[in-house]
């Protein structure tokens, strides 16, 4: 499968060049930017549009903590209308590979699908073996996932209960986004280790939504 990966679009979805030649995308979360449901389903349904309209065969979408739009099983219902392939926490086969996908991320604020860290593992307890390839909308601790903090110092946000199980069950790739690039490192972009391929496929920087995106998403070839 030639796979365009994106995440972390957050409305600017009709600015990325879609790449010829593709047969699956997939969108790790943050489709939408407003937290108020009734301004962010307008921005869902432009999404949404864009998404029918791409000529690619497989389409493959997580939540994120800005969509709330997910919240809503009507929006899903639409979605599934359309072939979307939606992950709540579940898997599917596609082409012959298992992808498991998931929006829950470490409780930051009060934003949608977001769950206390001491909690999460047991989330990820349902991580098996043959999953092909994970998709969560937040990255494992220690993995492209640095963010800035108000004294400018670098801290390294992901989960560390989901790192853990990752390393456990070697899924061929992970792919995230939820951490964007920042002024002093760039998170975006893919890093091998442990046998896995991880994805941080965020589009736009941190702090600077307005400015649109940053870079096209990541191309892959499954096999």
């Amino acid at each position: 499968m030639k796979t365009w990966v994106i995440s972390d679009t957050h409305g600017w979805h009709k600015s990325l060049q879609v790449p010829e030649g593709i047969d699956t995308i997939i969108h790790a979360g943050d489709s939408t930017n407003a937290f108020n449901l009734y301004t962010n389903i307008p921005e869902f349904h432009d999404f949404k549009i864009w998404l029918f309209d791409l000529p690619v065969k497989n389409k493959v979408l997580i939540a994120g903590n800005h969509d709330a739009w997910a919240t809503k099983r009507y929006n899903i219902d639409d979605l599934k209308s359309q072939n979307v392939i939606y992950l709540e926490h579940e898997a599917a086969i596609v082409e012959g590979k298992t992808i498991f996908g998931s929006p829950y991320t470490p409780t930051f604020g009060n934003w949608h699908f977001m769950k206390d860290r001491a909690k999460l593992s047991r989330y990820w307890e349902i991580l098996g073996t043959n999953i092909d390839i994970l998709i969560t909308h937040g990255p494992p601790k220690g993995i492209l996932d640095l963010t800035e903090n108000r004294d400018y110092t670098l801290e390294q946000v992901g989960d560390g209960a989901l790192y853990k199980k990752v390393i456990k069950v070697k899924p061929t790739y992970h792919i995230f986004g939820h951490v964007h690039d920042v002024k002093q490192c760039r998170n975006a972009g893919i890093l091998q280790r442990d046998g896995i391929t991880f994805i941080n496929a965020a589009v736009v920087e941190d702090g600077k939504f307005e400015q649109g995106p940053i870079n096209n998403g990541h191309i892959i070839n499954i096999l």
